[in-house]
């Protein structure tokens, strides 16, 4: 808030959702950043839902979605006025996201979910980029509206990439604006959540994604392929873990992939 504080001109709003935080962040927000919107909800609603509490409020021609765990480097604001008013046909668009050492972080990906598996399906879709990471997206109000914002299924993780998907579909663009820049404080949205229920949550969203989008018989396909790919990965690691300490690492994988193989076949 403090990186927004010294970007924003009279004509930005700041609304902050508060998914029924208990650390005192309330008492601080009202305290320290008097002038913002806020949104106080009794409990977690989720990404998607929360943003849409906001998106409710907002007149203005241009949103600016933000993560907690995120700052804006100087002239990010302007940056992003100015590459959205030279770029009509773009809907959506994400800022260059960097880490907290100044390196670049990915933010933009080219191809969907177990796109591999479904043909030519979404060639015909304006632009290459095919969905940019939610941390830090700007979009056209206007475009926001006629997809009816975030699909509040998903909790939380993939609701980007299907916000992306939904804009597209709309007829627009997406892009990246290199001249904007955000630092991203990853894994922060997170910290301390217990590693099993991090990868239950962004499995099941996987899931939810790839049945929203594709046909039954593509999803079946792409459930046997990771099905096997999880078992496989199972036994190399646990066989693994017979002769030699697994490192912290191997041990998170292999946490990853039985969550996967649960899920999937639970699916």
């Amino acid at each position: 808030l403090d990186s927004i504080r010294k970007e924003k001109d009279d004509n930005c709003r700041i609304i902050v959702v508060d998914n029924g935080s208990v650390d005192g962040s309330l008492d601080l927000l009202r305290a320290d950043f008097p002038e913002i919107e806020l949104i106080a909800n009794t409990e977690n609603l989720g990404f998607a839902a929360a943003n849409n509490q906001a998106i409710k409020q907002c007149t203005e021609e241009l949103l600016f979605f933000l993560n907690p765990d995120t700052e804006l480097e100087n002239g990010c604001l302007k940056a992003i006025r100015k590459f959205m008013d030279a770029h009509p046909k773009v809907g959506l668009a994400g800022p260059a996201i960097i880490n907290r050492n100044g390196s670049s972080h990915p933010a933009v990906e080219y191809r969907y979910p177990g796109s591999r598996y479904c043909g030519r399906q979404f060639d015909d879709l304006p632009g290459k980029i095919a969905w940019i990471l939610g941390a830090a997206l700007v979009a056209r109000s206007s475009v926001i509206g006629a997809i009816g914002g975030f699909d509040t299924r998903f909790f939380l993780y993939a609701e980007d990439i299907d916000l992306c998907l939904a804009v597209r579909k709309e007829g627009w663009q997406l892009a990246q604006i290199p001249e904007a820049k955000v630092m991203h404080l990853e894994g922060q949205s997170e910290k301390g959540a217990p590693f099993a229920e991090v990868v239950e949550r962004k499995v099941r969203s996987d899931l939810l994604f790839l049945k929203k989008h594709y046909d039954a018989v593509t999803v079946r396909k792409i459930r046997r392929v990771r099905l096997l790919e999880s078992w496989w990965r199972i036994c190399c690691l646990r066989f693994e873990g017979c002769f030699l300490d697994l490192t912290s690492e191997k041990k998170e994988k292999l946490i990853r992939y039985e969550v996967m193989s649960k899920l999937y076949r639970q699916a």
